[in-house]
């Protein structure tokens, strides 16, 4: 996406809202594709610094997810990324892959004694403090991502 307008991948919902799509191809490598166009978010929509860090902290998580977990690393499977921005005042970020999705449910407790020292199983819970909603669809395979600003 290096140089890529967002207004390539975008169209207008209403006088105040728009929609901003990516697909990426599920490899870790595509995590670079994703910066750039949260970055391109940022510049278009004016995002004020500390929402965009919780963004872009968010989104490499579920997207990390969703290449390693959901989609496997399968290059045959795609990670389908959706924004909609309401008002200029909330962004809703719809992250999802081609995988049979988790019971996210019963993911367990990071800060509990047992896993405080385990290398990964953070991510879903850095996720539900730096967004301000978080909503799994019913398998587990899309996560909806809300940020106000």
């Amino acid at each position: 996406m290096k140089g890529t307008n967002l207004m390539e991948n975008s169209q207008t919902l209403s006088s105040e809202n728009k929609l901003y799509t990516l697909q990426l191809a599920s490899k870790l490598e595509s995590i670079t594709e994703l910066e750039k166009f949260i970055d391109n978010l940022k510049d278009e929509l004016s995002i004020p610094e500390e929402i965009y860090a919780n963004i872009l902290t968010c989104m490499n998580e579920a997207v990390i997810n969703s290449i390693l977990h959901g989609n496997k690393e399968n290059p045959g499977k795609k990670v389908y990324i959706n924004v909609e921005s309401e008002h200029g005042k909330k962004l809703i970020f719809s992250i999802k892959d081609e995988g049979d999705g988790f019971d996210y449910t019963s993911i367990p407790d990071p800060t509990l004694a047992e896993n405080i020292e385990l290398f990964s199983g953070r991510g879903i819970y850095i996720i539900q403090h730096l967004a301000d909603q978080v909503v799994f669809n019913k398998s587990g395979n899309e996560i909806e991502l809300t940020f106000r600003y």
